[in-house]
């Protein structure tokens, strides 16, 4: 079999993005978006305290950021770096993540800097109003 025809072989088990740390209904987006909130110049993250022993993610990205093929681009961003940092999170935490105008424009690194950075920041806020 040629290299150029093969399949790229399946990320480990744990480092999917499954359906268990996916926020997937309007009552889990509802239910996170009364945590603690941070800003960083690419998203906002929202953090609050999650009924599962792991860590949740989802996703918001507005026409605002761009257009589809700009919005649908941060959101495969978005899911990748969570997908490739959520064991750096802590449990028991759901995340929103909204993208903010400036994401579409924003390089794959300085977007997983934000992200993290929030995410690390909001954690600690929602650890320290408990």
């Amino acid at each position: 079999m040629s290299e150029l025809t093969s399949q790229p072989p399946h990320p480990p088990r744990d480092a999917r993005f499954p359906k268990q740390a996916r926020l997937l209904n309007g009552g889990d987006y509802r239910r996170a978006s009364r945590g603690v909130r941070y800003v960083t110049p690419s998203l906002i993250v929202i953090a609050q305290r999650g009924d599962q022993a792991w860590v949740r993610m989802g996703a918001v990205v507005s026409k605002k950021v761009g257009n589809a093929v700009q919005r649908n681009r941060v959101k495969r961003r978005l899911r990748e770096i969570f997908r490739l940092h959520k064991h750096d999170l802590p449990a028991t935490l759901d995340l929103v993540w909204i993208a903010r105008p400036g994401a579409a424009e924003a390089d794959y690194d300085t977007l997983a800097a934000h992200a993290l950075e929030g995410s690390r920041e909001a954690a600690r806020r929602v650890r320290r109003k408990a």
